[in-house]
């Protein structure tokens, strides 16, 4: 699945995300469900807001996988998954934990994307049978 159509997916199962945008680690949008401009605005803040959250983590090498900011008019989501992040805004008092799995789900689909396939495993060779043994009285 594409990643347009995985943010498409999203908003129209996950109705309290308004906006969406995921990109990498070093801020490049690899896809939005709004304009360049408010994605790349987006895109900035979701990574300033992990990278302070993991400057305050307690316990260094603990990867922060999500992060959820409530302000006055709705939320900010973040998730990271390796190098990829999915962030999204919201309405007022979202359903947090739905909005979680929504967010983790559209990226750990996009990862499947991208994951090389596993190729077949080799249908085993039949077995020969061993030679029937004739019985006394068949002919040949």
């Amino acid at each position: 699945m594409a990643t347009a159509e995985a943010l498409r997916d999203l908003t129209e199962i996950s109705t309290q995300i308004e906006t969406a945008v995921v990109l990498d680690r070093e801020g490049t949008v690899v896809a939005s469900t709004v304009d360049d401009e408010r994605a790349g605005r987006l895109a900035q803040s979701a990574l300033e807001l992990l990278r302070a959250a993991e400057e305050h983590r307690p316990e260094e090498g603990l990867e922060l996988v999500q992060l959820d900011v409530a302000l006055r008019g709705g939320s900010v989501f973040v998730v990271s998954d390796g190098d990829r992040v999915i962030a999204a805004t919201t309405r007022q008092e979202p359903t947090v934990g739905l909005v979680f799995y929504d967010l983790k789900s559209c990226l750990r689909g996009l990862g499947e994307e991208s994951a090389p396939k596993p190729k077949p495993k080799p249908k085993p060779k039949p077995r020969p049978r061993a030679p029937r043994k004739k019985k006394a009285d068949e002919t040949a």
